[in-house]
């Protein structure tokens, strides 16, 4: 038996979901739903979505409304009947009357162990936290944000290693492979769906602008570290400089501790910087990103715009 899907996502994170979708005969993929092209890069010029892309490659009928309640595009979809209405991150709230054209079900493949984190930057938010691990989520949507029931869960380590590139990496292919065995289970009703408890609920916002601004002063080498992964490559975290940005790439805790103000230099050579944190911690600073200048490791940046810095000196500007 087959089964005719309309598929809703948009970043990278969503793309192994649709083409695997595509590639088994037993879906029909309608059309997909994805965001709006957007401005990229230093130009500014409009670029398509990740889904976007993928689906076209396909010849795959695409539909990108600003917003989709009450539009044309909300009006294809429910035109179309599909059995299935599946969304991996596609970045809109979908009304009930959306939800409920789908004949067997729509269900949301979504980047956390719900009913933790709902919100639009889990990984993100689970790698900040410090989790040991994070995971997927196959659920029932409802018109509450990532409220609906949860059909099936598969977990995936976070390692000391993994930002957030490597981690949607990974859980894009978890949830692919999870969705893939839930869709048939679910048009047959072979599942034990479970209800949410909302006294473990917490929520993973959108990142807002200042999250990116790193504190030395207020958080430890291992909160730094923490911090970073968890935003990188998406929303890269930042220092202020003399004045100037730099982007903190990769960062390393250290074991050493000392009595140096956060933001201090305590070692410096020519291929290492470690610099004071809270709590008398000390992090070692490996790829950076200066303003005007691409990534690099930190052995470059000595080499030309740090090589005057010296141990002692405050490096990190305090913020106030």
């Amino acid at each position: 038996m087959s089964y005719t899907v309309v598929f809703m996502g948009t970043p990278k994170f969503a793309v192994p979901i649709l083409e695997t979708l595509l590639a088994d005969n037993q879906y029909e993929v309608k059309g997909v739903v994805t965001q709006p092209d957007r401005p990229k890069g230093r130009r500014h010029e409009l670029a398509p979505s990740p889904v976007k892309e993928a689906a076209m490659a396909h010849g795959v009928r695409v539909l990108q409304p600003e917003k989709i309640s009450g539009s044309p595009e909300m009006q294809q979809v429910i035109d179309w009947q599909p059995d299935f209405i599946v969304t991996a991150a596609f970045g809109q709230f979908l009304p009930e009357q959306l939800l409920s054209a789908a004949r067997i079900a729509a269900v949301n493949t979504h980047a956390s162990l719900l009913p933790k984190y709902r919100g639009g930057a889990p990984v993100h938010y689970a790698i900040m936290n410090g989790d040991q691990e994070t995971g997927v989520s196959i659920m029932y949507m409802v018109k509450k944000m990532d409220a609906g029931d949860v059909i099936d869960v598969v977990k995936v380590p976070i390692t000391a290693n993994d930002n957030v590139g490597t981690m949607f990496e990974k859980l894009s292919l978890a949830g692919r492979d999870l969705l893939m065995a839930t869709l048939p289970k679910i048009a047959t009703g072979d599942i034990q769906p479970v209800v949410q408890d909302e006294v473990d609920v917490s929520f993973a916002p959108n990142i807002p602008h200042d999250l990116q601004n790193l504190h030395f002063e207020n958080e430890t080498a291992q909160q730094l570290d923490w911090h970073i992964r968890g935003l990188y490559p998406t929303h890269p975290a930042y220092i202020q400089v003399g004045g100037q940005r730099v982007k903190l790439i990769d960062v390393t805790p250290q074991p050493d501790t000392t009595t140096q103000a956060p933001g201090t230099i305590v070692t410096k050579t020519k291929k290492s910087l470690s610099i004071a944190a809270a709590k008398g911690t000390v992090i070692t600073i490996n790829q950076l990103q200066p303003a005007g200048k691409s990534k690099m490791a930190v052995s470059d940046y000595l080499n030309g715009a740090g090589k005057n810095l010296e141990v002692g000196q405050q490096w990190v500007t305090k913020h106030e």
